[in-house]
């Protein structure tokens, strides 16, 4: 039995993770920003929830505390929390790059000390092929047609921080994940994307891997990504 906390998850691919390692016999913690929406996801799949804004630094000590006085430990941290933002701006570039890099910043930062009380630590983010370099100058990838800036350089900025923190801390497994174009709130607009279980079996998968797992990585479904 493993103890997880994932961010973002009320809802899409984090709610999904969560409900297929509670149905494994993992305890999940369902980090959300609404007690509303997180109490009813949390309940509607015997997770456990905790009240989590990853913008905010006072409500990511809090998590991390409510998990520790709890559990004990954390064995694995799910970045999963993450915005698209469409207008290109100063006010949205923030906005963009506070949720989806600088509060993986925050929450590995309060999450190191509760890491390093398991034997198996383990923190996957939700990256995107969109902030591989590889991905959007390759014709024959959907990502190179993608015209989300912010979201592509918040994300690159996501998946480096999660390769410096692989080699800053070897005893810990970092890696980053594309879970695939997925049907989310963040994709509606859009109009595509397979449903959020399936690409959630992915990131379960990930989630769960043993000791021997690689670390320092970008991979998708059939293994690492170029960067």
């Amino acid at each position: 039995m493993t103890v997880t906390l994932i961010t973002g998850a009320n809802k899409g691919i984090g709610f999904e993770t969560a409900k297929q390692l509670v149905a494994q016999g993992n305890v999940v913690y369902i980090g959300a920003r609404s007690a509303e929406r997180g109490e009813a996801a949390a309940a509607a799949i015997g997770g456990r929830f905790v009240q989590l804004d990853v913008t905010d630094d006072a409500s990511v000590t809090a998590a991390l505390a409510a998990v520790d006085q709890a559990e004990g430990r954390l064995d694995t941290l799910v970045h999963n929390a993450g915005i698209l933002e469409t207008e290109l701006s100063g006010p949205a570039a923030l906005r963009a790059f506070d949720t989806n890099a600088v509060g993986f910043v925050r929450v590995t930062e309060q999450a190191l000390p509760l890491l390093r009380k398991s034997t198996h630590p383990s923190v996957l983010t939700i990256s995107s092929s969109a902030g591989s370099f590889w991905a959007v100058t390759t014709p024959q990838r959907p990502e190179y047609g993608l015209g989300a800036p912010l979201y592509s350089a918040s994300k690159a900025a996501a998946t480096m921080l999660t390769l410096q923190y692989a080699k800053a801390h070897p005893d810990i497994r970092f890696n980053a994940l594309e879970p695939g174009v997925t049907a989310t709130d963040l994709t509606a607009g859009l109009g595509i994307g397979r449903p959020a279980a399936e690409s959630a079996q992915v990131v379960a998968r990930m989630a769960t891997l043993g000791a021997d797992a690689p670390s320092g990585t970008l991979q998708d479904e059939f293994g690492p990504l170029p960067w």
